[in-house]
């Protein structure tokens, strides 16, 4: 092998060194730091898709304080016509206890995936809590829920009768 070879292949491994590195401090940050955890359990959770208003037709591209104010636009079906909440200030309002006990049990209405708050760990729940708090109250309350048969305002996402 030439000496020009070795210092290209010797380069290569530093920087793939260095790369694993990196990776490796980010991983052990969401294993060590709550709110870092709980920034990513946001976002593999698909959180803002629902409570960030405008993240979906950003393609997620919006800065973190602008995450988890709710959504003006509703959700309608045979429920009626819900609309995701603001969870800047409903985390704002409950201990982290009362947190974790309302994720273990809470069954909302459609399209909140209540059922995937029951199958996540409670390390994982608490990193959400802690970082939705860490990132303090904004924005207002979403409007309320609509029953069935009466006519939201505004917006909304029908879903088909069954």
């Amino acid at each position: 092998m030439s000496a020009d070879n070795r210092k290209v292949l010797s380069r290569t491994s530093l920087g793939v060194g260095l790369l694993a590195a990196v990776a490796a401090s980010l991983g052990a940050a969401h294993e060590t730091d709550p709110v870092a955890r709980g920034r990513y359990v946001v976002l593999i959770g698909g959180c803002n898709d629902c409570h960030t208003a405008g993240y979906t037709e950003a393609g997620g591209k919006l800065p973190d304080k602008d995450w988890l104010t709710g959504s003006g636009v509703g959700w309608r079906g045979p429920w009626g016509t819900t609309y995701a909440s603001n969870l800047r200030l409903y985390m704002q309002q409950l201990s982290e206890e009362q947190w974790v006990q309302t994720a273990r049990s809470a069954q909302y209405r459609p399209p909140m995936p209540w059922w995937a708050l029951h199958e996540m760990s409670e390390p994982d729940l608490r990193a959400l809590y802690h970082f939705v708090r860490q990132l303090g109250a904004a924005g207002q309350a979403m409007p309320a829920y609509v029953p069935a048969g009466q006519v939201p305002k505004g917006p909304v996402v029908q879903f088909p009768s069954p």
